[in-house]
């Protein structure tokens, strides 16, 4: 299959875990999260996306209750850093709307377009997941949007501070 050209610019997708990057452990009777993410592959063999479409950096793998202030901030840092424009953000349900609230307040590039999204179920290994159409809606969202910081799940785009609780 040849790779879909999305942009004239990569996305430049950050790794962060939760449910999203998930794996069954029997041993806990739940899922936790993988080792390394399966995002990347998952958007280069199965949606057909190229290298030169996306770039990946995993900040950490972890169930977003676990995140620390200082792997936030090395996120709104890998953004500040970065030479592209468009970012996406694969994170836990849990503290999602935590994450994008303090990337709108602390983020000193205002030219770029932040989306955040994640699942419900992981994306590898379970059926029926909401994971790759999030993940997908994430990615058109992401193409189509103003610069900002947006919270994209479940086919509803919204301001970090509409995000309603995801769990109950």
């Amino acid at each position: 299959m040849e790779p879909i050209q999305l942009t004239n610019a990569p996305i430049h997708f950050i790794l962060t875990g939760g449910t999203v990057d998930s794996r069954y452990a029997p041993d806990k009777c739940t899922v936790v999260p993988r080792q390394h993410s399966g995002i990347p592959e998952y958007l280069t063999k199965v949606v057909g996306l190229g290298k030169e479409e996306i770039r990946f950096t995993e900040v950490c793998m972890k169930d977003s209750r676990d995140i620390t202030d200082k792997e936030v901030d090395k996120i709104k840092t890998t953004i500040e850093n970065s030479s592209l424009d468009h970012f996406i953000i694969s994170h836990g349900t849990y503290t999602l709307s935590k994450t994008a609230k303090y990337l709108t307040t602390h983020l000193k590039r205002k030219d770029v377009t932040v989306i955040l999204t994640g699942s419900m179920i992981p994306l590898n290994n379970f059926y029926p997941t909401d994971a790759g159409f999030n993940l997908g809606f994430a990615l058109a969202q992401c193409i189509n949007s103003s610069p900002g910081v947006f919270v994209c799940i479940f086919g509803k785009k919204m301001l970090p501070d509409q995000v309603p609780n995801l769990h109950t």
